[in-house]
């Protein structure tokens, strides 16, 4: 084994290790990012609907919420400055009944709370002007939601970490580590395993991460999180959709429901929808698409387009949620960032159950991890 000695290792290159390594290496850091796979965004950042969040339906006062606004706001002015594609083409969050159109309020109350200010509400009439396809009660119009080329967007927070020395390390991954006086050593796996020394160490790896931090000697137990994954799954729309703005229905107990979004290109896709998984190890997940699950898709996405012609729907892709349950059972609703004031452990920050809007959040998130050290 040979021993490597750098100042900071962030583990996992997905969307928020890769707008860690950035923060870090802006911040003058020496930065290693070590991924498992062959190439940087491949696993869960690959895997997601590529919105661009406005922060609408977060807790106020929660991680997730004031990381979402941050973020978002970041995440344009970056796009609009490395010319990463991106749209900001607003949604509409529809309503389907009164019952629902109740809970519209509570969300536009919520959005306020947040720092959200341009989302208002429409009545049926205002929502036929704008979507004539779209049925509904009413609806919330949220004009600062958008879609990025999520791959793109990767390749520039690599690139500025790059360009400030920070450098990528694929087929590497971590298979334990302890925790010292002097900060962390890391056994790394792969084609060519090696010992790295760090001072500073971010667990950045998405659904792995706290498999990774429980190999970690020193850190106690008691703060490695315990996963639960939750499968999202994506069906394609054959031929064009009949609307400009994506298209969510009222949320629903662990997602936001089987919604409409699009590409830049305008492939209008579904999802995802919600599928508790009875496994925590992400090695052994099955990411393919159940065609069966077409029926449960027609049913809620013909709540607000009746039209939707039969067999138009196409099985496409899935993601899985990196959620967690706290010690009583119940899911964790936040993001968690574990940080040394909340472990003991020097130089060394968790980030566990980030999940949607962790892609919105992502410059957000590296700048608060970037803080922490």
């Amino acid at each position: 084994m040979i021993a490597y000695e750098v100042d900071t290792v962030v583990i996992g290159a997905g969307v928020v290790g890769l707008a860690c390594a950035k923060a870090l290496a802006e911040a003058g850091r020496e930065v290693l990012i070590l991924e498992e796979l062959d190439a940087f965004g491949t696993a869960t950042s690959a895997r997601n609907s590529e919105v661009i969040h406005s922060g609408l339906y977060y807790t106020p006062g929660s991680l997730k919420a004031a990381l979402c606004v941050q973020g978002r706001q970041l995440l344009y002015e970056h796009c609009q400055s490395r010319g990463v594609a991106h749209r900001r083409c607003g949604k509409l969050v529809v309503a389907a009944s009164r019952r629902e159109a109740d809970e519209l309020e509570k969300i536009q109350a919520t959005a306020r709370a947040n720092g959200v200010d341009d989302a208002r509400l429409l009545t049926a009439a205002e929502v036929r002007a704008l979507e004539p396809a779209l049925h509904a009660e009413a609806a919330l119009l949220c004009p600062s939601t958008g879609i990025v080329d999520s791959h793109d967007y990767m390749r520039s927070l690599l690139g500025d970490a790059q360009a400030r020395g920070a450098q990528l390390v694929c087929r590497s991954p971590v298979e334990s580590g302890q925790a010292g006086a002097g900060g962390l050593q890391l056994q790394v796996g792969g084609p060519e395993p090696v010992t790295v020394r760090a001072a500073a160490v971010v667990n950045a790896a998405g659904l792995k991460a706290p498999a990774v931090a429980g190999r970690i000697e020193g850190l106690p137990a008691s703060h490695v999180s315990q996963p639960v994954f939750c499968k999202g799954n994506y069906f394609t729309l054959t031929g064009k959709a009949p609307f400009s703005r994506l298209i969510y229905p009222v949320p629903e107990v662990g997602g936001l429901g089987v919604h409409l979004t699009m590409d830049l290109g305008g492939l209008a896709r579904f999802g995802p929808d919600t599928e508790w998984l009875d496994t925590g190890d992400a090695d052994a997940l099955d990411y393919r698409v159940d065609a069966r699950r077409a029926e449960g898709f027609y049913a809620s996405i013909r709540k607000y387009w009746p039209e939707l012609p039969d067999s138009a729907l196409q099985a496409g892709y899935a993601g899985v949620r990196p959620k967690l349950r706290a010690g009583d059972g119940a899911l964790v609703p936040d993001f968690v960032i574990s940080g040394p004031a909340d472990h003991g452990v020097a130089g060394l920050v968790n980030l566990f159950g980030i999940e949607s809007p962790g892609l919105t959040a992502s410059l957000a998130l590296g700048r608060r991890v970037a803080g922490l050290l």
